[in-house]
């Protein structure tokens, strides 16, 4: 069941989405070596209570955490702990937020002080596959056309497209219908409509697209342990333009500093 959202729900996301926005830039702010992944974790779940809302991770499908926090090669759903963030490490910040009856979802990779250029490119292809899919999520336009904006950006650039992971809708629930590839041909898929809400959410990495779970039952890895990229927006399509309900603005203020 896919829900299309009125232009009260939207206002909602929106205000969603901002806590969530600037609970980024509070996570930005510590993003240096020596600092503990649960450090991050702890500042997020304080600001987006102090803010009225609820972290969307926490508990969900028993997640210990508010944050998935991903280092090097961890591509998402890595568990904050007692790891403390070293020189030329990235690290992806996932998070959520649950605010009057809506959740919003994003994500930014991190690099922590100075990492390699082939490092820092895969940062950047990464960051601007997302909105080359944001570009195309109007109306009208196929899911496989959104799809494979992102592909082809990324491997136009040498790098590969995790298969097994997708965006998704969100809204009322944290993952609703329909799911989001970042690969696909174009003209196909889901007809995208006015209203639809998306987490769009290229996973992207150095070397295999192949991935594999750790024994704990959320961290997943690239199988040949090379570093990948996660960046992600809360998205409502529109007529001509997407409108980008969560903005990293706040994260890039922070990275000023």
């Amino acid at each position: 069941m896919i829900y299309y959202k009125t232009e009260e729900e939207i206002e909602l996301l929106r205000q969603s989405a901002l806590i969530l926005s600037k609970a980024h830039g509070e996570i930005a702010h510590l993003v240096q070596e020596g600092v503990s992944t649960l450090t991050l974790d702890k500042r997020a779940y304080e600001f987006i209570k102090d803010n009225g809302g609820t972290p969307s991770f926490l508990n969900y499908n028993g997640f210990p955490n508010s944050l998935c926090i991903s280092v090097n090669s961890t591509v998402v759903h890595g568990i904050p702990g007692k790891y403390t963030l070293k020189d030329g490490d990235i690290i992806s910040v996932d998070c959520g937020v649950f605010y009057k009856g809506f959740h919003s979802d994003c994500a930014y990779t991190h690099a922590v002080g100075k990492v390699t250029d082939e490092v820092k490119k895969l940062l950047n292809v990464t960051k601007e596959s997302l909105y080359k899919g944001i570009e195309k999520a109007v109306v009208g336009s196929r899911m496989g056309d959104l799809s494979y904006a992102i592909q082809h950006y990324a491997e136009s650039n040498g790098f590969s497209v995790v298969r097994e992971l997708v965006g998704h809708g969100v809204g009322r629930s944290l993952h609703e219908s329909p799911e989001v590839p970042n690969y696909g041909k174009r003209g196909q898929g889901l007809k995208l409509a006015n209203g639809l809400v998306l987490a769009i959410e290229p996973m992207i990495n150095l070397g295999t697209k192949n991935i594999v779970q750790e024994e704990d039952g959320w961290t997943i890895r690239t199988r040949d342990n090379k570093p990948s990229a996660h960046f992600e927006h809360t998205v409502v399509v529109r007529k001509d333009k997407a409108e980008i309900l969560t903005t990293f603005d706040y994260i890039e203020q922070a990275n000023q500093y």
